[in-house]
């Protein structure tokens, strides 16, 4: 799902830090005050041609990308968690070589910094322990210099700081992230092709030329590992899902927000759907979606083919913010029914850049008249924070 409400709050934080703080101690800024010019950036207008493992990595001509993983894990007795780990990159300016410049006698120009860097990378992590209604949630920021963040293709790694996603073998990723907290060593193993969401991997997110993503996902991926929780280390295995996009656009005007969720089957099964919220509950007809069938195939889903109704909600203690809880989802094209919960109803991450609501998620229901179950993560935005107005910042 587009996730540019927080990519677009990262950059405007960057404005702010790189203009004061930094210039007040460094006589250095990561860019100049001036907004970033986006038409220097590539658009996703058309779908691309996917080569992999190239595509796993950065695409600096796009100005937002993001490495986005969650996952649902429990122990040999049944304790259940869910973690999310992503990464975000925000370009400030199309990349081009970084020269350093000496400063000599002769020379007035001032030598460029080896931390002045052209990219930007955040980064959330969380983690649900589902049994003691606890949620742990961190975000952090850093520069692509001096090895702070980045991403390569191959071998694969994309890391800021010591929080981490590392291709140990073909097929094999390490997720890596430790807080004072909590800790994440986990294995992920890919077991199906990428699945290319929307036209060939071309993701429409509005009705403007150019407003949409190169978006793919890698699901029902089999984890095992290790959680720690204030000291305490669980052996823990179950399922991850990963989504990968990269584009330079925004929502449409009058979007306020979106639901996203991410449904892995126990009949190897998956399902994402993504629908754009206006002001008024109505969807933008963008919306959309893909149903995963064990072997891969896809089918691809309008905003036509479902209906999705909101049963209850739960206010937040902290922001008073109130998230739809539960829904029924009905495909009919697929002969599906579902009811989907959060596995808790706290999972609210208010971060230094936006507040939203992203959590592990139970899926329970029938298909062509088959008991069908799953877990998996659900994202809501536009409820504490209103997208459009949070844009209007940025503009």
């Amino acid at each position: 799902m587009q996730r540019i409400l927080i990519l677009i709050c990262t950059i405007v934080l960057t404005f702010l830090c790189s203009n004061s703080a930094q210039a007040a101690t460094t006589q250095l800024t990561w860019l100049d005050t001036d907004p970033v010019d986006t038409t220097a950036f590539r658009k996703a207008t058309t779908p691309q041609t996917w080569h992999f493992p190239e595509d796993f990595g950065p695409h600096e001509d796009y100005q937002t990308e993001w490495w986005y993983y969650t996952g649902n894990l429990q122990t040999e007795a049944g304790r259940e968690f869910g973690f999310q780990l992503t990464f975000f990159r925000q370009g400030l300016a199309p990349t081009v070589a970084q020269t350093i410049v000496p400063k000599t006698a002769e020379s007035t120009q001032s030598p460029q910094s080896q931390w002045r860097g052209n990219q930007i990378y955040s980064a959330h992590f969380t983690i649900s322990d589902i049994a003691q209604k606890n949620f742990y949630p961190y975000d952090r920021f850093s520069r692509n210099r001096i090895a702070l963040a980045g991403a390569i293709a191959d071998p694969y790694h994309v890391w800021l700081e010591n929080w981490s996603a590392t291709e140990i073998a073909p097929g094999q990723v390490r997720l890596e992230a430790t807080t004072p907290e909590v800790a994440l060593d986990l294995m992920v193993e890919q077991t199906l092709p990428p699945i290319l969401q929307g036209d060939r991997g071309l993701s429409i997110k509005g009705l403007e030329p150019g407003n949409a993503s190169q978006y793919y996902s890698l699901v029902q991926q089999p984890t095992k590992g290790a959680l720690t929780i204030n000291g305490q280390t669980f052996t823990v295995k179950g399922l991850t899902w990963k989504d990968h996009e990269y584009s330079t656009s925004s929502l449409s005007p009058g979007t306020v927000g979106w639901d996203w969720f991410s449904m892995q089957f126990n009949n190897g099964s998956a399902l994402m759907l993504y629908l754009l919220r206006h002001d008024d509950g109505s969807l933008e007809t963008t919306s959309a979606g893909t149903y995963i069938s064990a072997d891969g195939k896809t089918t691809p889903l309008t905003f036509q083919d479902w209906q999705v109704k909101v049963l209850s909600t739960w206010k937040s203690p902290q922001t008073k913010a109130v998230y739809p809880a539960k829904w029924t989802i009905a495909i009919p094209k697929l002969d599906l029914t579902l009811q989907a919960q959060p596995l808790m109803p706290n999972q609210e991450l208010k971060t230094q850049t936006a507040t939203y609501w992203e959590g592990a998620a139970a899926f329970e229901g029938s298909q062509k008249d088959q008991p069908l179950q799953g877990r998996g993560y659900i994202e809501l935005t536009g409820y504490a924070d209103r997208l459009d107005s949070l844009l209007s910042v940025r503009n």
